[in-house]
């Protein structure tokens, strides 16, 4: 079969509206229904405005608060697991996670710390306390770490690690981000704990990547979910019915990639994106896969969070500002919540971008409904507006 070919301007359009962020932001915010539409939100304890998993639903729902989020936890909609990090899944996808409980669990125990029979001690203690006790944080033990390095682990939160990655505990909820650990048994709802064979599980899952990504590679299933190994994704891609599709980049040069049965469907469904100016997250799905965000749009995006202050190009937490289909520049911005203000420390428009009023309105107006999202009132530059 002759390849389909997808022009780069297609390509950014079915993109964004596969993310979500082809539409205005509005209407009546199903949470629920956002989470499973990305597959799953990340999580993080960074909170520079706010925390990048309630940014991230917020740039698809501006009424979205920050409320709306952890009860969902609680009421067993999400389970908390890693996908390619920390990640909040529909729970429906549990059957579908249980390879994936067995291969991050037998990682961590295989270092050497657990070999030495120390961590086994370690585990069955934290476990016997919490079926005895109820739900834990990590603060209701005391052990230190046996070193003063950055990533030094203390032995309870290797054995809780442990045992998390493996399924046997999970995140029950978390209080002011802090996470609580009950055994999974209590968590998980029975009749989602068993899942299919192995090689169902890993179908299902390089399934519902191509679903969202709508035309990838094979490393970029692999990297949707982090659940498969690429050999496990060659083999699925032998036996399914895909479309092969040459899809052009923003240099102009073409890939060869595989595309779902209605990608031609897909394309002519696919609005225009909005020429609303966005401020999206470090962590977006939109841009989580920098290689493909690269291609795609030919935007060079890193994150720069642990890199040394002297040796970044841009700064610390940097947000990208998408304009339609294209990348206009980067911000970056910091608030205090009990001051009320969010501040612009940090902006760098994209070569070749002119910044006129209309644009610089736009992102005035971008500002001001993101600080609302924090409680914020507040909004003033500390570095030279766009002129």
């Amino acid at each position: 079969m002759k390849p389909l070919e997808i022009s780069n301007r297609d390509a950014r359009r079915l993109w964004l509206w596969a993310n979500g962020l082809a539409v205005s932001p509005v209407g009546k915010p199903d949470v629920m229904g956002m989470i499973r539409a990305l597959g799953f939100v990340q999580i993080d304890t960074i909170r520079n405005v706010t925390r990048a998993h309630h940014h991230i639903l917020w740039s698809r729902n501006q009424n979205y608060r920050e409320k709306m989020l952890w009860p969902l936890l609680r009421q067993r909609h999400l389970f908390e697991h890693f996908t390619h990090d920390a990640s909040l899944i529909p729970m429906e996808t549990l059957p579908m996670w249980q390879r994936q409980f067995r291969r991050l669990g037998a990682k961590v125990a295989q270092n050497d710390w657990y070999q030495s029979g120390l961590g086994k001690v370690e585990i069955k203690n934290i476990r016997q306390r919490i079926e005895r006790e109820g739900a834990l944080s990590t603060h209701a033990f005391d052990t230190k770490a046996s070193s003063r390095e950055m990533w030094a682990r203390p032995p309870h939160k290797k054995a809780l690690d442990q045992m998390w990655y493996a399924g046997d505990l999970a995140t029950c909820h978390r209080e002011n981000f802090v996470k609580f650990y009950d055994l999974g048994e209590r968590v998980f709802p029975p009749h989602l704990r068993e899942g299919p064979c192995d090689p169902d599980q890993i179908n299902w899952l390089c399934d519902q990547a191509i679903d969202r990504l709508s035309m990838g590679t094979c490393g970029e299933v692999q990297r949707f979910w982090e659940a498969m190994s690429a050999k496990e994704v060659q083999t699925w891609l032998a036996s399914c019915q895909l479309i092969p599709v040459r899809i052009q980049n923003a240099d102009r040069s073409w890939r060869e990639a595989w595309a779902v049965a209605d990608i031609e469907t897909r394309l002519k469904a696919a609005p225009a994106p909005t020429v609303r100016l966005r401020i999206l997250n470090p962590f977006d799905p939109a841009i989580r896969d920098r290689m493909r965000t690269e291609r795609l749009f030919g935007f060079e995006y890193r994150n720069e969070m642990f890199v040394p202050a002297v040796k970044r190009r841009w700064g610390y937490y940097v947000y990208p500002l998408l304009e339609g289909d294209r990348f206009v520049g980067r911000i970056e911005l910091k608030a205090d919540r009990s001051e009320g203000w969010l501040r612009v420390t940090g902006f760098w428009p994209e070569p070749g971008v002119t910044w006129g009023t209309i644009r610089l309105e736009k992102l005035e107006a971008e500002l001001k409904r993101f600080a609302r999202l924090a409680g914020i009132t507040e909004v003033n530059w500390s570095v030279a507006r766009p002129a």
